[in-house]
Formats: C-alpha cells, structure tokens, sequence
C-alpha cells in the first residue's frame, strides 16, 4: 500500500443493507482479522494494476487519461478523450464533469475484464479494455452452520421496511460536490477491528462479506469526514442495525456511511468538508463495542475505503 497524497492515490427485506458482519473486534481473532493496523492488510490486493497520475495537460487527450487501483474494491479516476460526448464502463454511462473528469469503482467481487467506451461527437468511438485483479480475502471454513435466529418480530419488519426506504432513498440522492476528487483520510485512529471483505463459510453456505472497516475507539472519540460531501442521511433516532447512522454524498455516485455512532453533529443537508468533526464514535444498533463501521459505496458497488485513505498510521 502506498501513502495518501502519493501519486497511487491520484490514480424480501435484507437484514442488512449498510452492515455485514460489524463487531468491536472481540471476534476478530478467531475470524482472522488483524487486530491493529498494518502496512499490508490480510485483504490486500495480490497484484492490483496501479495506473500512473496523470500529468496536467491543458487541452484533452486523444485517448482515456487513468488513474487509480483496478482491483476488487478498488477504483479509478479518468479523463475522457477530446470530442467525447459519452463514457461508459461495461455500457453504462457515467457522468462527466465539465472538464471531462470521472470516477468508477469495482465490487468486491467484480469480474477479471472491463471496457471504459467513449463515445464522440464525430461518430468515433474510444475504447480501452480493463484488467481488475483478483484480490486474496480472508476467508474462514467454519465446520457448523449458521446460528438460527429468533424470527424477526413484526415491529422489527416495520421498522426495518422503513428504515432500508430511507437508505435507498439517500443513496439515490445525486449530491453536487467534489470531494470525490480528493485524497481521502481515515475519519478516526483507533486498532482495526474489522476489516473489508472478511467472511465466513458455514458448512459451504457462505455467510455476507464485512461491508467496510471497523475502527476501535472509545465510546464519545470524534471522527471526522474524510472528504467533502452532503450529508444525505442523519438518523435522528437509532437503526435497529445501524444505530445512528449518517451518510455523506460525495459526488458522482460515491458516498460513505458510518455505523453505530454515539452522536451525529451535522444535520441532512448540510455541506461537509474535509477534516470537519461530524460525529462521535459509538455502540449504538448492532455493535458488540465501541467503534465506527466506515463503508462506502460507488452506485450499487461496495468499495474498501484503505484504497481510498491508504493504510493508517
């Protein structure tokens, strides 16, 4: 892993919608999980495709112009060729800033090949083929099933059924804001308790993947946005799952959440900026401890934020 602000960085009802699998980390021992910070988490990429920084031109490019990390739950930012009137990534459009700037992203488990596409305004196309490297999660057999659960009472399911509206609809908030341009930091220190991407396989039934980081911190510690945003969601009153939740919009599709907070500082609405406290850490919802659960999103994908941040230090 490299530094923020080095040049790899300028490259049915669900039980769960924002969490998987968030603990305090008393668990995360026996799920294989680092139990402090390292330079080369247990879900690093193996061989992830680093794209050099692109150097300022003061006109557009005849081809695509990227950076970033094409791994599983990684992303890239690009230029798009001179004259395009469109890009797509595997034939969905993005959008474009006015100076022909983008961001995607990769799911956790996105497939090996993608096709960036861009369309000009003289009938030309561009294309350029995509490797995204397959990355080495941590994945632990466990040798019984599943632990049944209690069935979900009907209050539950009410207030589930609203409570995942209120996500969909925050996530479908398209929010003006660059922060997607920005070199991200870490919201708060604290010991890695959780890490994206581990999961468990319970008798070859594989259980949901950890949706994010989870960052140990006393209850009441302060965190803050790790880039420029909206805030689109602000719980006013704890998640069943979540607890008090808060999202950030940070344009073009990406947004970050975080978990279990003890206080929200910032209302729906409000413009963020990097470094603002906007919260304190918590146990609220479904945490077994105090720690912030830091998940972030691109469209449907879920992304690993320490290829956002770099690893902490």
């Amino acid at each position: 892993m490299i530094a923020p602000g080095s040049g790899w960085l300028r490259l049915g009802l669900a039980s769960a919608v924002v969490l998987a699998g968030c603990n305090d980390g008393a668990g995360s021992r026996a799920a294989g999980v680092p139990t402090r910070p390292a330079a080369t988490p247990a879900a690093s990429p193996r061989s992830a495709v680093a794209l050099p920084s692109p150097a300022p031109s003061p006109t557009r490019p005849a081809d695509f112009v990227l950076a970033g990390q094409l791994t599983q739950g990684g992303w890239m930012r690009g230029t798009a060729p001179e004259g395009a009137d469109s890009v797509a990534l595997d034939g969905a459009e993005l959008p474009l800033a006015r100076d022909g700037s983008f961001i995607a992203a990769f799911d956790r488990d996105a497939p090996a090949a993608a096709q960036l596409t861009a369309r000009l305004a003289d009938g030309r196309s561009v294309t350029r083929a995509l490797t995204i490297s397959k990355r080495a999660w941590n994945i632990e057999h466990v040798a019984v099933g599943p632990r049944p659960g209690a069935m979900p009472s009907a209050e539950y399911q009410r207030r589930r059924a609203g409570e995942i509206a209120r996500i969909n609809a925050a996530r479908a908030i398209n929010a003006e804001s660059d922060g997607w341009r920005q070199n991200f930091v870490w919201p708060v220190q604290g010991r890695l308790s959780g890490m994206f991407g581990n999961q468990r396989i319970y008798r070859g039934t594989p259980g949901s993947y950890h949706s994010g980081m989870d960052i140990a911190a006393s209850s009441g510690t302060a965190y803050v946005a790790p880039a420029d945003g909206v805030v689109i969601l602000a719980a006013e009153s704890p998640f069943t799952l979540e607890g008090n939740l808060l999202m950030i919009d940070h344009g073009m599709g990406l947004n970050s959440a975080f978990l279990h907070s003890s206080q929200i500082l910032v209302r729906e609405g409000d413009r963020v900026r990097q470094g603002q406290v906007i919260g304190r850490v918590g146990m609220t919802g479904r945490a077994t401890g105090p720690h912030l659960h830091w998940s972030m999103k691109w469209r449907r994908y879920r992304l690993d934020p320490i290829l956002f941040s770099g690893p902490m230090r």
